[in-house]
């Protein structure tokens, strides 16, 4: 049996949830993981087809598929009444920061290596530290910030700062990593009301209508092939958001964004793979500090959840 000390006064909803999601930061963390394999490859199809079709067309048909996909999995389990919510503007507004940030990694990845625009991405873990202690008063501890500031440093070493670093291609990625992390904390806040199938669908519908938009800008009738691949691509996105958002759901974003940098492992396989790029040293360094960070990460949340609860003491 599990004793704990009462807590004066009856626990309310927000206490019970923050609860919950405490003692699911492994799951979460495994369906970060998961997300991050998915969107990998579906970040692969979109560099190879904004080669040749314009960014309006892909952008569209990829989005397009992912909420179709999000739609079919979500609608048979959950029916209709998952659209049911009274926070229209807050979804509103998480959609249009998703879309905002889908955007700019479009325009990154056109102009950047797959393994260059990941890395540059890499900066949202400490926005989304950092948002969360001004936003939702978490308290992160020492680790878990010396973590995050040694990844931030293999990062640092993948990019090479120095004259040239902050190009096009480079602070739109950096862009994309700033809305990532405001997309995270608003996930964070609206998921004390909202389940993730209510979250990505909102969240799928209002990009879907955005990037139609984008099609006044220009239009190729597409290769079936070039289609197919789209259509897989959205397909694998859809199931990636969903994955994204109920680990987000599920543990702290500071305890499951770290997780992203796994993405950098993926997009330096398929940069090697399809577009014959070599890892560097500094690549191959920064990407096992990133790794390691996120590790250890994960090491200092499973003790966290095992050790057992001990009364603080109270100061005279």
């Amino acid at each position: 049996m599990d004793i704990r000390p009462v807590r004066p006064g009856p626990m309310t909803v927000a206490d019970a949830a923050a609860a919950a999601r405490r003692n699911q930061v492994p799951l979460g963390i495994a369906y970060m993981v998961g997300s991050t394999v998915m969107f990998a490859g579906g970040n692969a199809v979109v560099k190879w087809q904004l080669a040749s079709y314009p960014l309006g067309e892909v952008a569209f048909g990829r989005t397009l598929f992912a909420f179709l996909t999000v739609a079919a999995i979500v609608l048979p389990r959950a029916g209709w009444g998952v659209w049911r919510t009274q926070r229209y503007r807050e979804h509103l507004q998480r959609g249009l920061s998703q879309f905002g940030s889908m955007l700019c990694w479009f325009l990154a990845v056109s102009v950047l290596s797959l393994g260059s625009a990941t890395a540059i991405g890499f900066a949202a873990p400490l926005f989304t530290t950092l948002l969360s202690i001004v936003i939702l008063k978490e308290k992160v501890g020492i680790h878990r910030w010396s973590a995050l500031i040694v990844g931030f440093v293999g990062v640092l070493i993948i990019t090479h700062p120095g004259a040239g670093t902050l190009t096009y291609g480079a602070l739109f990625a950096l862009a994309n990593a700033v809305l990532i992390s405001t997309v995270a904390i608003a996930i964070r806040r609206m998921s004390m009301t909202e389940s993730p199938e209510t979250l990505t669908l909102y969240q799928m519908i209002i990009m879907t209508l955005c990037t139609a938009g984008l099609l006044t800008l220009g239009f190729r009738a597409p290769h079936w092939g070039d289609a197919l691949m789209v259509a897989l691509a959205g397909l694998g996105n859809g199931i990636a958001q969903f994955w994204w958002t109920r680990s987000l759901s599920l543990a702290p974003p500071s305890a499951v964004v770290p997780f992203n940098y796994l993405s950098l492992v993926w997009a330096t396989i398929l940069g090697f793979a399809v577009w014959g790029d070599v890892p560097t040293p500094g690549l191959a360094v920064g990407s096992a500090i990133v790794v390691a960070s996120g590790l250890y990460i994960l090491w200092r949340e499973t003790l966290r959840r095992r050790r057992p609860a001990v009364p603080a003491p109270q100061r005279a």
